[in-house]
Parts: structure tokens; C-alpha cells; sequence
């Protein structure tokens, strides 16, 4: 019963126990990506059925990993699959517990509202927001932004943190920002902006169907 019902895997060489940080990223990706589709479902079509389906999934998801084992998640054994050829990264469980709590309790208030009451009010539009935030986050920059949060209410050094963030170090020549790429990325904005505001009719234009125009030429 203790190896079936406990919060993170015990390995060699860490005092506490961990999680592969791989395979959580892959899960999160794979939730970002239901939770976006379906809310275009919602935006272009009003169609609320796919969230529902994806709450339910979510709320249930997130309630395996922190009541049971993170290792019976659905997500993560998906998310597993994917990148098991990939080298581990470990991260403490800990923070991670806390992070996947916050994530459980705005699943289920989404489950109460959307599925159980059937509504839908400014109330589930920001937590939903939050959700994507959090899963982009994870998935796309292996930010935990929960994890941030566990300092500040448990005492003790966090430990294994993704990317090593939790141990203070100077940064690596590769990892410096220059003056110039600054520059770079400021001169993009500013490109962006002029694009914008001397392309806009021109890009506003519907497009037209590529074969058809070439049907209609042709039969000229």
C-alpha cells in the first residue's frame, strides 16, 4: 500500500523524493493544447461541450496525482510515453504537491461551476485563463509558477528545482544577454509596431481560394 499510495519516486543520490520534470512538461503541453482548442470551441463556435469534457478530465487528472500516486495520472503516463527515451530531469515532489493542489482546487471549482451548475460567468473565464497561464508556463519555459509560491508558505530550502533555479549561481557565458541582443529584440518591437500600423489594411484582406482562382483563370 505505501508504494502504491505515496507522492514522488525515491532514486539514488536525492534526499528527497522526486519526479521526472520531462515527462510532467509533456503533460502539461498536452493539457495546454485540449484547454486552448476547446476554448475556440466556445469562442467561434459556442460550443461548450469540449470543456466539459476537458474539466472532467483535468479535475480527475489532478486528483490521482495529489490523493493517489502521480504515477497512475493518465496525462503522465501519456506524457511518459513520449519523452521515455529522453534523459530524467528530477525536481523535488514537495513543491510540486503544492503547485498540482493549486491546480486541483481551480480544476474543481471549474468542474462545480461548468459541469455540476451548467453556468459559465466571469469567474470561470479568469480561472480558466490561469489554467493556460500555468500549463504554458510549464510546458513551453519549464516554469513552475504553483512552485513559486511554496517558499513563502513552508519553511525549509526548496530543493531540486527545474534547471537547477533553486540553487543561487552566476549564469554561464551562453546564458548572458548583451547590450546588442537587447537592441535586437527592441528593434523587432519596433518593427512589429510600424507593421502593424503600415500593413494593417493590407493584411485585413480575406483570402481568396488558391485553386479556384486558378479553376476560373483557366477556363477564360
Amino acid at each position: 500500500m505505501s508504494k502504491t499510495i505515496q507522492f514522488g519516486e525515491e532514486v539514488a543520490g536525492y534526499e528527497i523524493r522526486v519526479l521526472n520534470e520531462r515527462e510532467i512538461r509533456a503533460a502539461a503541453g498536452i493539457l495546454f493544447l485540449a484547454t486552448f482548442l476547446s476554448l475556440m470551441f466556445i469562442v467561434f463556435k459556442n460550443n461548450f461541450l469540449p470543456i466539459k469534457y476537458v474539466i472532467t478530465l483535468f479535475f480527475i487528472d489532478f486528483a490521482i496525482r495529489v490523493f493517489i500516486n502521480p504515477k497512475f495520472s493518465p496525462m503522465l503516463i501519456i506524457g511518459r510515453l513520449i519523452v521515455g527515451r529522453q534523459t530524467p530531469e528530477y525536481v523535488g515532489a514537495r513543491q510540486k504537491r503544492f503547485a498540482w493542489v493549486i491546480g486541483l482546487v481551480l480544476s474543481a471549482t471549474m468542474f462545480i461551476f461548468m459541469v455540476l451548475v451548467n453556468s459559465y460567468s466571469p469567474i470561470t473565464g479568469i480561472i480558466c485563463l490561469i489554467c493556460l497561464i500555468f500549463l504554458f508556463f510549464e510546458a513551453v519555459f519549464g516554469i513552475c509558477l504553483g512552485c513559486k509560491f511554496y517558499p513563502l508558505l513552508f519553511k525549509g530550502k526548496t530543493q531540486y528545482c527545474p534547471g537547477e533555479i533553486c540553487d543561487v549561481r552566476s549564469k554561464q557565458e551562453i546564458q548572458k544577454t548583451s547590450i546588442s541582443q537587447l537592441m535586437i529584440v527592441l528593434g523587432f518591437a519596433v518593427f512589429i509596431f510600424f507593421l502593424g500600423a503600415y500593413f494593417n489594411n493590407y493584411f485585413s484582406k480575406k483570402p481568396h481560394a488558391l485553386f479556384d482562382l486558378y479553376a476560373s483563370e483557366k477556363n477564360k
